[in-house]
């Protein structure tokens, strides 16, 4: 039995030395390419986000955000149109800007913020680049910051296009 039981071991042991360990692939530049992040729990990208978002902003003592439902779609909205523009930047396909966004989804508070993405990267990598840049952390570190919009997009081939609104 002990002679079997050493077998067994010493097989799975020769076995797993057999195993390949996948090189991560480069690019012409020879910068590792993306790994494409897929995102399957809606709800859970977006609530990792907002719990996340709101621990920096309680570590530096302030207020909370909450998701609002108006900026949540101003963000969506804005989200799929870069991707159809294929371009990050602050201005809709019909010259809109965020403020305008906002209002037609129908909020009515004071619009503070927006930062915006193109990436392959989680929401907490996205989270943790805009931190690094004192312009983009300025947005989610606003004391007057009360309500939150945070939407994204994914093209079929990974790349994500992320939107985030702050507002009072």
């Amino acid at each position: 039995m002990d002679r079997r039981v050493f077998l067994v071991q010493g097989l799975a042991l020769a076995l797993a030395a057999c195993g390949t360990t996948s090189e991560p692939q480069v690019g012409a530049d020879g910068k590792p390419l993306p790994r494409v992040y897929r995102i399957s729990d809606e709800r859970e990208v977006s609530f990792r986000f907002l719990d996340a978002m709101n621990t920096l902003r309680s570590a530096k003592g302030l207020p909370q955000v909450q998701f609002d439902a108006n900026l949540n779609a101003a963000a969506a909205t804005h989200a799929r149109d870069m991707s159809v523009q294929n371009r990050p930047w602050h201005f809709g396909s019909d010259g809109s800007s965020p403020l305008v966004r906002a209002q037609r989804a129908g909020f009515t508070g004071r619009l503070l913020g927006e930062n915006i993405s193109e990436t392959y990267e989680t929401e907490l990598e996205t989270l943790s680049s805009w931190m690094a840049q004192p312009d983009t952390r300025v947005v989610i570190m606003d004391p007057l910051a009360t309500r939150l919009g945070f939407a994204w997009f994914q093209e079929p081939g990974g790349k994500i296009w992320w939107t985030m609104v702050t507002g009072a």
